[in-house]
């Protein structure tokens, strides 16, 4: 099983190129399953959850292309092409290793009327439940039973466009009612829908295959279906999770980065912490000058919220960067219940953290030592290679596998930044 290895200590100078966004490109790939013609994303990131979704897609039948960037980091380019679709079953066996393959779910239905999609079970962080998803689809006309741990959904006439209301905030239920909504026959109003920029990435694709939908990037969406979609080509937007974890890197190690292919918009929420916390932030042709210039980050309290507000996805990095801080800082966590794990990791490196229900106390030390540690999901993964940037000594992560499913190329943007990492593999 491969590990990283980290000398800390070396502060961050140069540019580090940001993909595409993950979690924009896995409900695009599922948007392929919409129409019989060829759906091209540019930008593409080449992650494991993106090679498990292209897996699921080529059970069905779908025909994937996908070639890499000429450099790392750069964005590749899928092909897919849902014509000739043999089977509208999404096996455990796939669906188990990544929960976006639900997405499938939707588009399935939606344009063969039936579909068998294995229940995603449950997440290290959470239950992360997909009840929200089977509600919004029976609203539309689905039938839905479930069976042997899997989702038995048929429409025989159709999806007819409902008034969904979610009774809390869901990226991924909205993702998969929007997909269905876009082809179901008249208008479909999604209430309390997520605004997370990569539903309007979705969005903007599905426009450009031919839906119909107003109001992206506010809690209500309308869509009005239409009989067809057809192919389109459609560049991925930036990862604003990457974009905000290498901003971190630049707060925690010192010295100046740019992130070239992303924009400050992305991490609207971040930019005022990290400037809290020292670190000055500022626009640039390519993309953001991320610079702090020596001495300990000054501390700063957070909450986590749904979109626009701290995103959870980049909680564990900041809690590295307040572990180093001047000060006492208060992170609280409002998303998944089960988000504090890699705090006992922290704690081997000399990190002084409580927890509390919800909440994690860090006392900032003047220095991380570094350790043996464990990576326990993905973005906890990330906590501790920043964490292990800024510590003294070596600093080994074991389970790496986790960092494989979101970030790309992560040992070599960081080399090329200065960075003392290296990937064990035996």
């Amino acid at each position: 099983m491969d590990r990283i290895r980290i000398k800390g200590g070396n502060a961050l100078n140069g540019e580090i190129p940001i993909s595409g966004a993950k979690n924009a490109a896995l409900p695009l790939m599922a948007a392929c399953l919409l129409t019989d013609e060829k759906l091209t994303l540019l930008n593409a990131p080449w992650l494991a959850d993106v090679g498990f979704m292209g897996e699921l897609l080529r059970s069905f039948g779908v025909e994937t292309s996908y070639v890499r960037g000429p450099g790392f980091g750069e964005g590749g380019r899928w092909e897919l092409t849902a014509k000739n679709i043999v089977n509208t079953t999404a096996d455990y066996d796939i669906v188990r290793k990544m929960r976006a393959s639900f997405l499938v779910l939707g588009p399935l239905v939606a344009r063969f009327h039936r579909a068998k999609v294995s229940l995603p079970g449950g997440c290290a962080i959470g239950a992360r439940p997909v009840d929200l998803h089977l509600k919004a689809m029976e609203a539309l006309g689905t039938e839905i039973v479930l069976d042997q741990g899997y989702v038995l959904a048929s429409a025989p006439n159709g999806l007819t466009g409902a008034r969904i209301e979610f009774p809390f905030v869901s990226v991924g239920a909205t993702e998969n009612t929007l997909m269905a909504a876009a082809s179901a026959k008249g208008e479909t109003i999604l209430a309390n829908a997520a605004r997370e920029p990569e539903i309007v990435d979705l969005g903007r694709c599905l426009i450009a295959m031919g839906a119909k939908i107003a109001g992206l990037g506010t809690s209500t969406i309308a869509v009005e279906g239409v009989s067809t979609l057809h192919g389109t080509t459609h560049a991925v937007l930036p990862d604003r999770i990457e974009t905000g974890t290498y901003a971190m890197a630049a707060a925690i190690c010192c010295g100046e980065i740019e992130l070239t292919g992303t924009s400050a918009d992305l991490i609207g929420s971040v930019i005022p912490l990290l400037q809290a916390a020292g670190t000055t932030i500022s626009p640039t042709h390519m993309g953001i000058s991320v610079k702090r210039n020596g001495g300990r980050p000054a501390a700063a309290d957070v909450a986590t919220e749904v979109f626009p507000g701290f995103p959870t996805d980049l909680q564990a990095q900041f809690m590295a960067v307040m572990a180093t801080a001047r000060g006492m800082s208060h992170i609280k966590e409002t998303i998944f219940e089960n988000r504090f794990m890699h705090v006992p990791e922290l704690l081997r490196m000399g990190a002084e953290i409580e927890v509390a229900g919800d909440t994690a106390i860090v006392r900032g030390v003047e220095a991380l030592k570094g350790a043996q540690v464990m990576a326990t999901d993905l973005r906890a993964s990330s906590s501790l290679v920043l964490a292990g940037l800024a510590a003294e000594g070596e600093t080994v992560i074991n389970r790496v596998y986790h960092l494989d499913r979101g970030f790309e190329c992560l040992e070599e943007k960081l080399s090329a930044a200065g960075a003392e990492i290296e990937r064990l593999t035996e």
